[in-house]
């Protein structure tokens, strides 16, 4: 492993025989105390999982969607935790509320949420310890309180700050759970969310029945028939895990792995398929221009056709088309361009991962999309809701356009690493749109230019915002920039680094059966790490 660090960094490598990663030290307590309790990777993970929903609200919530990357005895898994728009709500009832786009915030964009059921669908198959067990970290935090972490103080005064025109009976609930005397909280403090804890006690007794079926699910059908919502008792009763194939393509000496679409990690293989036919070598003038404009390409494409997979005109295969790839490669050239969807048949996140003492590894990653999503919570439980329908389109005869009981086009990717058909990597790099930018980006670190975990994840990045538009980090490389501009690229400074993305990597060496990780310097990134000897003795379920 290379030890040399190319970039300014904050961090070291972090070695150990089982790991528990995420972007702030709550959730990777969680992870790490459920590893030392005898759980193995799953439960670690679904125990982060939980406590993130407690420990980080500005990006994730009880209303969340989630999907997965498992490794468990070197076979590979995917899950789908994504969860359906209401079956009532179309282009004609938007229009009918006089809404030409969906609104950012309110009771439209909210989704039917799948974390919960993902949560308990992923462990009863692979968990080990008992699922109430795995929840009480969360349970804990939310009931006796958790110390504020100071990425998480900044992301919330900022949220909180875009919210303040939301007022009225539609966000009291916000409002009430979320400031204190209409402020912040300041990191450090120590916060307690009584109804969330209630929630998640039923949640972990009954394994969320009572979320989808019962009398949680009565609470948010009333709640949204109370403010003109469409979502029903009964789209969270029809709401299903999907298990799905992960897609793979070989590159640079490993198999790189992503969730099939609706999710956009296809844009990943697209580009880094692409970029199999441009070397690279990193802080090169042209390099930058080179990923930008793949990066692009991949980008374009997918939003023009993936979706739902049950509407979407083209499959994974024809995105992956090899020629057509070749081609896109080959399109591009010394400038700049504003690139149109092509035919290939010719924003808020939380990732983590988790490994443990016998090799098994899961990526996972969950979200309420924008922040604290649409910016309502339901009364006496603690779930704030989703606001993932802005990811549809209103362009009729779309492969994306909204419509009823249908997975919008998703954003959220978790990534997966393999050696010779042997798991050998967890990786993600959380939100919005920047998530499969960052994973090109960090892989051509790893992969290409043999940096170690850390540095990968510490090295400059930029991000691809639309048409010639290139949002580039203060510290990347200056004659970099300065060739991105003389090309054609408008170079944007970002006003903070919340946007660039925040990522964990977690490689598995199997000869010497320890994890090598690394962890973000752009928000409170935490590797917990738990050594075997200190396990107690597993009991049984």
């Amino acid at each position: 492993m290379n030890q040399t660090y190319p970039y300014p960094s904050k961090r070291s490598l972090t070695y150990g025989r089982a790991m528990a990663l995420a972007s702030n030290p709550s959730a990777a307590a969680a992870g790490r105390k459920i590893l030392e309790a005898g759980g193995n990777a799953v439960d670690a993970s679904v125990a982060m999982a939980a406590a993130q929903v407690v420990a980080e609200p500005t990006s994730n919530g009880l209303g969340s969607d989630l999907f997965a990357i498992v490794a468990m005895n070197d076979v590979l898994y995917g899950y789908n935790g994504s969860g359906k728009s209401p079956a009532a709500i179309s282009l004609a009832a938007m229009k009918e509320k006089n809404c030409e786009a969906m609104p950012e915030f309110g009771i439209e964009a909210a989704g039917v949420p799948g974390a919960v059921r993902a949560w308990a669908n992923i462990h009863k198959k692979h968990g080990r310890l008992p699922f109430k067990d795995v929840l009480a970290p969360a349970i804990e935090y939310a009931e006796k309180g958790f110390v504020l972490s100071p990425t998480v103080a900044r992301l919330w005064a900022m949220e909180l700050e875009k919210r303040r025109a939301n007022q009225g009976a539609l966000y009291d609930g916000f409002w009430a759970q979320f400031s204190f005397e209409e402020k912040a909280p300041e990191a450090g403090d120590v916060i307690t969310f009584p109804d969330m804890a209630r929630t998640l006690k039923s949640i972990a007794e009954d394994g969320g029945e009572s979320f989808y079926e019962g009398a949680i699910a009565e609470k948010i059908d009333a709640f949204m028939k109370a403010h003109g919502g469409f979502m029903r008792k009964e789209d969270l009763a029809a709401q299903k895990t999907l298990e799905v194939e992960p897609l793979s393509l070989s590159f640079e000496g490993a198999e790189v792995w992503e969730l099939p679409p609706n999710g956009q990690g296809i844009s990943v293989l697209m580009a880094l398929e692409i970029l199999k036919h441009k070397p690279t070598i990193p802080d090169d003038e042209k390099s930058a221009h080179v990923i930008a404009e793949a990066i692009k390409r991949a980008m374009t494409d997918v939003a023009k056709y993936v979706a739902d997979p049950e509407f979407m005109s083209l499959s994974s295969e024809d995105l992956l088309n090899p020629e057509y790839l070749k081609k896109c490669s080959d399109a591009i050239g010394e400038k700049a361009e504003i690139v149109h969807y092509g035919n290939p048949l010719d924003r808020s996140t939380v990732y983590f991962c988790a490994g443990d003492n016998e090799g098994n590894m899961v990526s996972m990653i969950q979200s309420n999309y924008d922040g604290f999503g649409a910016g309502i919570v339901v009364p006496e439980t603690g779930i704030s809701l989703n606001n993932r329908l802005l990811n549809f389109t209103f362009e009729e005869g779309h492969d994306n356009c909204l419509a009823g009981s249908k997975r919008p086009y998703h954003t959220i990717i978790p990534g997966f690493l393999t050696k010779e058909g042997k798991p050998y990597g967890a990786f993600g790099v959380m939100g919005g749109f920047m998530q499969p930018q960052g994973h090109v980006q960090t892989l051509l670190q790893l992969l290409r230019y043999g940096r170690n975990p850390q540095a990968a994840l510490d090295a400059p990045r930029f991000m691809w915002t639309g048409d010639k538009d290139l949002v580039v980090e203060e510290d990347y490389n200056e004659k970099a920039v300065e060739e991105l501009i003389r090309r054609g690229h408008r170079v944007i400074r970002p006003p903070h680094d919340l946007d660039m993305g925040r990522g964990q990597y977690m490689l598995y060496d199997r000869k010497r059966k320890i994890y090598v990780g690394g962890t973000e310097k752009r928000c409170d990134g935490t590797i917990a790490v738990a050594d075997s000897f200190l396990y107690k003795p597993f009991a049984g379920k």
